[in-house]
């Protein structure tokens, strides 16, 4: 993070997270989706545009649409509460940290049991000398249980745009005591938002440059360090920053960050350790609201189960008309055998009378017989709750944040709008023939 007037300074790259080695969209994948009983729960936290002392807690079930569960959640006694980033801990409850001012050396603390519900706990101070600013904490839990704050300092006296890369370590299971900081080797002083993750014995952060507007991606084998940087995610049309990065169910990673000049938000996802990535696409009616904010993503209780067997797919609000074998909406529906999904077991596929699947070609809906390459991952969709109570919706397994949608009586793989029209073009129940 850096302050509003310094940040025009230095069109700000991306920042980002590691992620593991993948095996691209090759089927079948391993199982990613939640099994029966469970599903996936997103919660965001964020200030925003509105306020910089008061953090809003959003709620989703597949990394794109979020919905407002508490805001304004939380506000510190005095300061700032910038750049909220959420985990959850080894007691149960939820844990933010926060920039608490533009100067200082001291970062922000509370808790939550139902993510709510906050109470202030205090401030950290960074045990160090001459620290002039402490900005942009965000938590890493290592392989080992150890609790870490990774942030950007500035020390008096060092040229303005110099952030040393830090990290604090709790020294005890309260969170109430610190180590003093202990700089990461290997990142220069020219980046800021470094996010990091483990991935085996790897440590891989991504970091912010401010000299070359790019995302670099470094890895280690410590979490101190010394890192390499090995590459450059340049999104050289988005003035970046605030980013972060979780799991998808199809064992992929979404990367969030925010269009600062435009005040956007934008997602981009990858499934090949950062060699490629999806086109950057807006945040679902949250673009332009939220800012810096942190995901984190757990496995609850919960989740749909689609009837398996041969079944009709009606539309919630067009109630007279039904999947069928050409990819639209029609009165004569066609009676589907819903068996697990080809790419993930957990999911569903989508077998026609004739031994075909309806899957996404160009993301619209068909049916093809099974093939190879994508067409496993093209033809698996993950059960969502719809639009009114006893609905389903069913969203891309290799696409995530697309869900099967009519328009025009045709059935695509759309791309998430979170407006009640896109909730109901998308919603079905599925019936006895």
């Amino acid at each position: 993070m850096s302050r509003i007037e310094r940040r025009t300074l230095f069109k700000a790259g991306l920042a980002g997270l590691a992620v593991p080695a993948l095996s691209g969209v090759a089927a079948p994948a391993l199982a990613a989706v939640p099994p029966t009983g469970t599903t996936a729960r997103y919660t965001m936290t964020a200030f925003t545009y509105a306020s910089e002392n008061t953090v809003h807690v959003y709620d989703s079930v597949d990394a794109t649409a979020f919905s407002l569960l508490k805001g304004p959640a939380f506000k510190p006694p005095t300061g700032l509460s910038r750049d909220p980033s959420i985990m959850r801990h080894t007691d149960g409850r939820y844990y933010l940290t926060y920039t608490a001012g533009w100067t200082g050396n001291q970062i922000g603390l509370a808790s939550s049991a139902d993510r709510v519900n906050w109470t202030f706990l205090g401030n950290i101070t960074i045990g160090a000398d001459g620290v002039g600013n402490s900005w942009a904490p965000e938590w890493f839990i290592d392989s080992d249980g150890s609790v870490n704050i990774i942030l950007s300092l500035h020390y008096n006296g060092t040229p303005t745009g110099a952030f040393q890369a830090s990290k604090i370590t709790a020294t005890n299971a309260a969170l109430t005591s610190w180590s003093a900081p202990v700089p990461l080797a290997g990142i220069p002083s020219a980046y800021i938002d470094t996010f990091i993750v483990k991935v085996g014995s790897t440590y891989h952060a991504f970091c912010k440059s401010t000299s070359t507007k790019s995302i670099d991606f470094a890895t280690a084998s410590s979490l101190n360090g010394p890192y390499t940087i090995w590459k450059t995610g340049n999104f050289v049309t988005y003035d970046g920053e605030g980013p972060c990065l979780v799991p998808l169910d199809n064992g992929g990673w979404r990367m969030y960050f925010e269009d600062f000049r435009n005040r956007r938000f934008w997602f981009t996802d990858s499934r090949d350790t950062f060699r490629t990535w999806t086109t950057p696409a807006l945040l679902p009616g949250l673009s332009g609201t939220v800012k810096h904010l942190t995901v984190v993503r757990e496995n609850v209780e919960g989740g749909l189960t689609v009837p398996s067997g041969s079944r009709l797919l009606r539309s919630v609000n067009f109630p007279d008309r039904y999947w069928n074998a050409g990819g639209n909406l029609a009165t004569t529906g066609t009676a589907f055998t819903v068996v697990p999904g080809l790419a993930d077991a957990n999911a569903y596929s989508f077998r026609a009378p004739d031994g075909r699947y309806l899957r996404h070609y160009a993301f619209r809906l068909r049916l093809d017989p099974a093939g190879s390459g994508s067409f496993a991952e093209d033809a698996t969709f993950v059960a969502r709750p719809g639009a009114v109570a006893g609905s389903v919706a069913f969203e891309s397994y290799n696409f995530p944040g697309r869900y099967i949608r009519h328009r025009n009586l045709e059935l695509w793989a759309d791309l998430t709008a979170n407006t009640d029209l896109f909730h109901n073009d998308s919603s079905f129940t599925a019936v006895a023939p």
